[in-house]
């Protein structure tokens, strides 16, 4: 043989390597849930029970997803959104996550609702290196990733909010007296834990009673008459909404004025405010970090634009003015943001990278000069809240956007 043709020989040998090494390098990687065709994600929601209103936020989800399916999917693939219902109910969630993980073989749970449910099935999730991600819930425990790096928050936490509602109260009232309604589940606690460490030393003498209820409760009318007993003038409501609605609603009725705050997973106009009467909920003081579909400042921002011609072409039966509509497009957005960095490698674990290296993402939707940012140490994407106050018939924005991030 010829060195020439033994060059040659040596270099079709070189071609095949080097071709067969970029083949593996290119190669598609999957783990059980997703295909060449399909992403299969899981998810539950509590569609009945006492916290039914946030149901929304999975319907909204699903027509998302439906769009995005309609216009050819993530890189080529079409997303399988599977939502159950556990009646915001612990057990039923671990049900529900069992299902989704060991029998619709899922590769994610997504934005699953509640921090009683979260709570419930993050141990199993962690066992099973199953992203948990972007819950429902902005209890502070989220954000841990050292003891559970398969479970990340979305939203603001919950010790954040009371923190800066804190902060205002010692500003602006240093001599109140505050009276607390709170539910008697993790939830409530974590809102509780942020108030009393955002008043520090002063906790033990500003609050002069706390009221905890239980969700099974029809009602917590008796609770907000022995809370105006106490001549508190600031009032702390944390609740879901049913609750939230009956606690605005009292608070009227009884005649008791006091300076109202109420916790953000509440401030929807659509399914608290309205129901409680637009009249009954004047100068209530809350925070976002998302755009109020109901303030007309955003009918021409081009965020909600978007989000409006959604409503109307893929979602037409959602309402709008329901925050929990705004909410599920921005984490669905999110959700889409991460799936897109994951190119052909939809690992697991390659899905906690990327969900974990989101920097200065924005989804439109989020309140002008709120970015949602993470790390490998840092699994709270949202950290910044605006102060707002109900008048007429919506919310209106005050002071600077705040950051308050605390770690799990």
């Amino acid at each position: 043989m010829s060195v020439t043709t033994r060059l040659a020989v040596l270099g079709a040998a070189f071609a095949l390597v080097a071709t067969s090494g970029s083949a593996a390098l290119a190669q598609k990687k999957y783990d059980t849930g997703a295909t060449d065709t399909e992403i299969k994600i899981g998810n539950i929601m509590p569609y009945s029970g006492p916290a039914s209103a946030y149901g929304i936020i999975g319907r909204t989800e699903a027509a998302y997803f439906k769009k995005i399916n309609d216009a050819g999917g993530i890189n080529g693939r079409k997303i399988n959104f599977i939502s159950y219902d556990d009646a915001y109910s612990p057990p039923k969630a671990v049900e529900q996550a069992r299902k989704l993980v060991e029998s619709d073989e899922v590769l994610l749970i997504f934005n699953s609702l509640g921090t009683p449910s979260n709570s419930a099935i993050q141990k199993y999730m962690n066992s099973k290196k199953v992203p948990q991600l972007f819950v429902a819930t902005g209890a502070t425990k989220w954000n841990d990733p050292k003891d559970f790096p398969w479970t990340m928050g979305w939203q603001p936490n919950y010790q954040s909010e009371t923190q800066i509602y804190a902060k205002y109260i010692l500003k602006n009232m240093p001599n109140a007296k505050i009276a607390v309604l709170y539910q008697n589940d993790d939830y409530g606690k974590d809102y509780l834990k942020g108030l009393k460490d955002g008043l520090g030393q002063k906790a033990a003498s500003m609050i002069v009673a706390e009221e905890s209820f239980e969700t099974s409760q029809p009602t917590i009318d008796s609770n907000i008459v022995k809370l105006k007993a106490s001549n508190a003038d600031v009032f702390i409501d944390i609740a879901t909404p049913k609750f939230a609605a009956q606690a605005i609603k009292k608070v009227a009725e009884i005649g008791w004025k006091p300076t109202h705050f109420l916790n953000n997973v509440s401030a929807s106009v659509g399914s608290v405010i309205k129901p409680a009467g637009f009249e009954n909920a004047q100068d209530i003081i809350s925070a976002a970090y998302l755009k109020d579909a109901s303030d007309k400042q955003w009918d021409n921002d081009p965020g909600m634009k978007e989000f409006y011609a959604f409503m109307a072409k893929d979602f037409p039966e959602g309402d709008k003015l329901d925050g929990g509509t705004v909410v599920g497009f921005g984490v669905a957005q999110t959700l889409v943001q991460v799936l897109k960095q994951c190119g052909d490698n939809l690992t697991r674990e390659n899905i906690m990278k990327q969900a974990a290296s989101l920097q200065d993402f924005r989804t439109e939707v989020l309140l002008p000069g709120i970015k949602i940012n993470t790390a490998a140490n840092d699994f709270a994407p949202i950290s910044q809240l605006q102060l707002m106050k109900f008048k007429g018939e919506k919310w209106e924005l005050f002071g600077e956007v705040i950051s308050a991030d605390v770690g799990g």
